[in-house]
């Protein structure tokens, strides 16, 4: 199978990076470009993907502007705090690209944000980026629902929102390749929901101990 696109990964070496790149690759349907500022820690990953994914074409790129500028899909796997600086870095190659935020606005004791109500981390990424088309995707899961994309006998749902429905479908179909069901939830706004539902769920697996696996299911007749 040829790849379709190329999707670059800035944090890929982080616990959310490596779990989207690992499940990206297992579809044999992209280019990966594997970034982060802990470049160590990168050829390990690539190998990995290699030796279990052999179909899956894997490069290690050491600047986020050139990542960005070779990809059709960027992913900043990075925390919320990091993506201003990002942003500035990317801006202009990622130009009419799709970015997907992943980021959760979290403030350091998880008790809220450290975003007022009335923006999320998704619409101020798409502040900064004016001309790319910036997706919430990916938020609502914890990096060990991708190995186990089937909790309970239930496939995990995967929220989505942006305000472009070709790119909402777009990703959507990189979701569902990972192993998620996808639910497209709404416009941009929606992702204030959205980060406010994984808010509550990593409360609820420090309460009740989750060991950070644990998922949203909506069920309906």
């Amino acid at each position: 199978m040829t790849t379709s696109k190329t999707i670059a990964i800035i944090g890929a070496s982080g616990s959310m990076g490596t779990a989207i790149s690992s499940s990206l690759a297992k579809t044999g349907n992209y280019s990966l470009l594997l970034m982060s500022d802990q470049t160590e820690s990168l050829p390990e990953l690539k190998s990995s993907l290699e030796q279990y994914h052999s179909n899956t074409q894997v490069h290690i790129i050491d600047c986020a502007k050139e990542a960005s500028w070779e990809a059709d899909i960027i992913i900043l796997a990075t925390p919320f705090q990091a993506e201003k600086d990002l942003a500035e870095k990317i801006r202009e190659v990622a130009t009419g690209k799709i970015v997907i935020s992943i980021a959760n606005p979290l403030n350091s004791t998880f008790d809220g944000f450290v975003t007022t109500p009335d923006t999320s981390a998704a619409e101020e990424l798409q502040k900064l980026l004016p001309n790319s088309t910036v997706i919430k995707a990916f938020n609502t899961t914890f990096a060990a629902d991708f190995a186990h994309t089937v909790i309970d006998g239930k496939q995990v749902d995967s929220f989505i929102a942006g305000d472009q429905e070709t790119a909402l479908n777009t990703v959507a179909e990189l979701v569902a390749g990972v192993g998620f069901n996808p639910i497209i939830a709404g416009d941009l706004k929606v992702s204030r929901t959205l980060e406010n539902m994984q808010l509550l769920m990593i409360q609820l697996g420090m309460k009740y101990n989750y060991n950070w696996l644990a998922g949203w299911k909506i069920l309906h007749n």
